[in-house]
């Protein structure tokens, strides 16, 4: 099915029961493909059936939705490593106060302190924020419209985010 979907330049691509849309075949293959799997472990879940609910959202264009469904997806991964390693935090933390438990921890080794900082930086400022100033709160009188790149920025940011983490915490 796959080879067919290529074959006729369809953005789609059959993946555990799912048909999932791909824009950069790179990024998909290298990267999403990778969390879904590291995701199908038993303790993952959580996260991967908010992954998974993300890109529905993103099928349908749902945008909002879609950027909502990756932060939660990223937030779960870190409560399940944080849940997994007996690391303490509060069950209604932030998605910054997670990151800040899993880097004192060490989940990255110390001996990267340097790009910790930019890294702090790239996991707080990249779905985070996309989902803060689109999705997460009241729109207000006026209707916010999510542009589809921004919805597909957050779901690649999360799946690179979730590689990163569950690789770390894998190697541990």
């Amino acid at each position: 099915m796959n080879h067919r979907f290529r074959e006729h330049a369809i953005g789609y691509q059959y993946n555990n029961s799912q048909i999932v849309r791909i824009d950069s075949s790179f990024i998909h293959g290298e990267v999403v493909v990778q969390a879904l799997s590291l995701l199908s472990n038993q303790h993952f879940k959580g996260a991967e059936q908010e992954f998974r609910s993300a890109h529905k959202h993103y099928r349908k264009k749902e945008y909002k939705d879609a950027i909502v469904d990756a932060l939660n997806a990223f937030e779960s991964t870190m409560k399940t490593i944080c849940d997994e390693c007996e690391w303490s935090y509060s069950k209604i933390a932030s998605a910054k106060e997670l990151i800040n438990v899993v880097l004192e921890k060490e989940l990255v080794p110390k001996y990267l302190q340097t790009h910790l900082s930019g890294l702090r930086s790239v996991l707080e400022a990249g779905v985070p924020t996309v989902r803060n100033k689109t999705s997460g709160h009241g729109q207000g009188a006026q209707p916010v419209d999510v542009p589809e790149y921004l919805a597909t920025c957050a779901l690649h940011l999360t799946a690179a985010n979730i590689v990163l983490l569950v690789e770390a915490y894998n190697a541990k």
